[in-house]
């Protein structure tokens, strides 16, 4: 990694601190909302369109001040997970916030249960008519909860269980190491060690994925029990809400049918082979007999040149001109991201590995998570989380419950903004760099199509069989290394896979979004259709991406698709954003000299 000055986020313009007025009058005031909304909702005597949005009005200013409290909590606590004062206030938020989700039980079934007079208010009042998809969406909802006491049980255990396991596997991760320089005595995260997996020399990433796992094997007992855990409490309250599968759940939350699911599902299992072909191709260009899974983000490079490292000033001013490329607007957002302090890029001890965007809706900003390592990748992840910001800031005048999309949608967008800087690199690269960055795309896509969908049968078994019984560490590993097998095929070898991402994924350690990996599946596919629309229109579709934007929590995520011109119910669909993959990885393989190149 670059030695280098790497910027720390600055949260005083969200509150100055815990101590601060204004973060304990939003407490405050969170509870005050909470009583206006409860009032509104239990005492009403008739129902009434001017009741109805009173109602949802301060449902909003509720869930506004909750996720901004929540937030910067969390903000705080996952820059240092040993932040003790961090964690006190996490649960100190979450429990004032524990009415308002009985609330929400209440308000769905009252929605359900007047449902019809509710849909004629809104059809004959154009303010309602702004919120018909989330009181439909709120109607149907209804459905798929248990009462108000059970409701309120669950809630209230999540905090010292789901939700407890989770905060658990946070602090583990982000802390265990182990000894990198006996020497030295110098001691290594897990989060340093999968850095090095972006290693020029095959020794050092060899080395650190054997570190890695024994760092993963030393705490495999307690995460495993918090995996456990959550899958367990899932499981138990999807049964009990109604949930006739967790499919049906997960496509749920990502508004999609599970048609739509499966018909993705169907088209990421049939890319597989031109996947193992470009894996079998980077061995080659590496000089080695068969890809290791601690070869799949080595760099790949042609020619005499040295592999391109990145400053943050190089890497934020590139992002910012290849965005001014597409949208001007969206640049000048850039420039305000990188320049107002919202990022946090240093990596180290105590803070979470990977990358995120979270919201702050009272301030009206984001704050961007990240772990710059100096790699065209760094580049592209903080242009990835710059996407998800942007997406917020589109939607950001429209009222809270407008603006609410799902994670397919939001991972579309963040994606589109990756693929906008790569275009951008693309474009100026000459031909040794050139192919080096397709083969960094196609490594990018690989990890998106090929192992999500590994992590993606991981869950789907993990399920299955935590229906019945607790999994050990050893059949947790057994499971991902199957999944692994199933994936990668002949493109790994067989030896040297990875079998703790079930430790190293956050992502299964939240109880309540099941399959959490798909959507990126989904954002990848559709963004680069969409790409290719913005090819095809030129600067005109700078404004058409905004409506999108504007329009993904209004509406399914099948009905955003189709206001684009797509369908995304079928196969052809997705096939488009395979056919642009496996372009790529046909001229990698070109390059590599495994298919003859017609124009020598």
């Amino acid at each position: 990694m670059i030695k280098q000055h790497l910027p720390n986020w600055d949260l005083h313009s969200i509150y100055p601190s815990f101590e601060s007025n204004q973060y304990k009058q939003d407490k405050c005031l969170l509870t005050d909302h909470i009583k206006n909304f409860e009032k509104l909702l239990t005492e009403t005597a008739t129902i009434s369109s001017e009741w109805l949005l009173k109602l949802i009005h301060v449902f909003e200013a509720a869930s506004n001040t909750a996720e901004n409290l929540s937030s910067y909590c969390n903000a705080i606590y996952t820059v240092n997970t040993r932040d003790n004062v961090a964690l006190a206030q996490i649960n100190e938020v979450d429990m004032l916030e524990l009415p308002l989700k009985k609330l929400i039980v209440i308000f769905r079934a009252f929605l359900a249960k007047h449902k019809e007079d509710i849909l004629r208010l809104i059809h004959n009042d154009e303010a309602l008519v702004r919120y018909e998809f989330f009181i439909q969406e709120s109607i149907d909802k209804a459905s798929y909860q248990m009462n108000e006491e059970m409701e309120d049980l669950a809630n209230d255990l999540a905090r010292s269980g789901a939700d407890a396991w989770a905060r658990l596997h946070n602090g583990m991760s982000s802390t265990a190491n182990i000894i990198w320089d006996d020497n030295t005595g110098e001691r290594k995260t897990v989060i340093a060690l999968r850095d090095l997996a972006h290693s020029e020399d095959r020794i050092v990433r060899k080395r650190a994925y054997t570190a890695e796992l024994a760092a993963w094997k030393s705490v495999e007992i307690p995460i495993a029990a918090a995996l456990n855990g959550i899958k367990g409490y899932a499981i138990s309250l999807d049964k009990r809400r109604g949930w006739q599968s967790v499919f049906q759940k997960s496509s749920s939350q990502s508004r999609i049918s599970e048609k739509t699911l499966f018909t993705l599902i169907h088209t990421l299992e049939k890319s597989l082979p031109v996947f193992r072909t470009y894996l079998n191709a980077k061995a080659k260009f590496l000089g080695i007999k068969k890809c290791a899974f601690y070869d799949l983000f080595a760099p790949v490079q042609t020619g005499n040149k040295s592999f391109k490292r990145w400053n943050w000033q190089d890497a934020t001013s590139f992002i910012t001109a290849r965005f001014s490329d597409f949208d001007p607007l969206m640049a000048e957002f850039a420039r305000k991201v990188f320049d107002s302090s919202w990022i946090d890029a240093e990596g180290h001890e105590g803070k979470i590995g990977g990358a995120y965007c979270v919201d702050f809706p009272l301030a009206g900003e984001s704050r961007i998570l990240c772990n710059f390592e100096g790699s065209f990748d760094s580049v592209t992840t903080v242009a990835h989380e710059t996407g998800h910001a942007w997406h917020s800031a589109v939607t950001r005048d429209l009222p809270r419950f407008q603006s609410l999309y799902p994670m397919t949608l939001a991972e579309t967008a963040s994606i589109f903004a990756e693929t906008i800087v790569f275009e951008g690199a693309l474009e100026q690269s000459d031909d040794e760099e050139r192919i080096t960055l397709i083969e960094g795309s196609i490594k990018d896509a690989c990890q998106v199509i090929v192992d999500i969908l590994s992590r993606f049968y991981f869950e789907k078994e993990l399920f299955e069989r935590r229906k019945t019984a607790e999994l050990t560490p050893e059949e947790l590993c057994e499971i991902m290394l199957n999944a692994q097998k199933k994936t990668y095929g002949d493109g790994l070898d067989e030896k040297e896979l990875h079998p703790y991402m079930w430790a190293v994924k956050t992502h299964y350690y939240n109880y309540a979004l099941p399959f959490y990996n798909y959507p990126y599946a989904f954002g990848q596919l559709f963004a680069l259709s969409l790409y290719s629309r913005a090819k095809a229109e030129g600067p005109s579709f700078a404004k058409a991406y905004r409506d999108l934007l504007q329009n993904t929590g209004r509406m399914s995520a099948e009905n955003v698709a189709v206001q684009a011109g797509f369908d995304i119910r079928h196969e052809d669909f997705w096939q488009q954003g395979v056919a642009v993959i496996t372009e790529r990885i046909g001229r990698f393989v070109k390059a590599a000299g495994l298919i003859p190149d017609e124009n020598k």
